[in-house]
């Protein structure tokens, strides 16, 4: 049985420490780079399901809007909206530039099968976002990218984003942060789910759930990079911190 920490001794990973964990897992530990995706895609949602069940929406129907970035966090939004259209939402995703990576491309290709729409340009009208959606799930960047990559078209998204009313839940890192200082420009999450281990910046988090999504995490890594996570909930993939 494996100790495990509490939440006032977890520790919070610079992107140095976040970078090393993930390749230790891709190189050491054999995780594929999909199956990682899947895996925290699946928890992302699962935390979205936590904080917003669907007898809590507030709308006719159960929308939520995914924007997705073009790299490794807008996968995992994909897969977030894989999953919520199992669990009976309405995921509708925005993925302005598509990867060319084959992997990105197959988890395009779920989501199109599985019949999510995708939005071919956001509205700039912030109110035709409130009036839509239930939720906007942030998957733009992630702990991989610096502040200062933000590049059209996600600076403007980025400002529409920072306007809406509706609650948004972001995926690792809120964009606009940075990875290890946080960030008094970026948006402001209600929700934070971070993947495998908190970074840095969200001490700063100020918004109404941090979640974690790290259980399948394995233990001779915790204990190496000390991350004393708190004890998951019967057999939960996150934890509310």
């Amino acid at each position: 049985m494996q100790e495990q920490g509490d939440s006032e001794s977890l520790k919070y990973v610079s992107k140095e420490e976040a970078e090393a964990i993930e390749r230790e897992l891709l190189d050491d530990y054999k995780f594929g780079q999909q199956q990682l995706i899947e895996i925290t895609g699946h928890a992302c949602a699962m935390a979205v399901t936590k904080a917003f069940p669907l007898t809590s929406l507030t709308k006719k129907q159960p929308t939520v809007l995914v924007v997705c970035g073009p790299d490794k966090n807008g996968a995992v939004g994909m897969v977030c909206a894989r999953h919520l259209r199992i669990f009976e939402y309405e995921p509708t995703i925005f993925y302005p530039k598509r990867s060319i990576n084959p992997l990105y491309q197959d988890i395009t290709t779920q989501c199109e099968k599985m019949d999510i729409p995708f939005l071919s340009y956001l509205p700039t009208e912030v109110q035709l976002i409130n009036d839509a959606y239930n939720i906007v799930v942030d998957a733009i960047l992630g702990f991989g990218n610096e502040q200062g990559d933000l590049k059209e078209p996600y600076i403007t998204i980025l400002t529409t984003l920072k306007q809406i009313k509706i609650p948004i839940v972001s995926v690792d890192v809120p964009s606009g942060w940075d990875v290890n200082d946080g960030s008094a420009d970026g948006i402001n999450p209600e929700v934070l789910v971070s993947l495998i281990a908190p970074k840095k910046c969200s001490t700063h988090f100020s918004g109404r759930h941090h979640f974690l999504a790290g259980r399948f995490l394995p233990y001779d890594i915790q204990k190496k990079y000390e991350l004393n996570p708190p004890e998951y909930p019967g057999t939960e993939c996150v934890v509310l911190l």
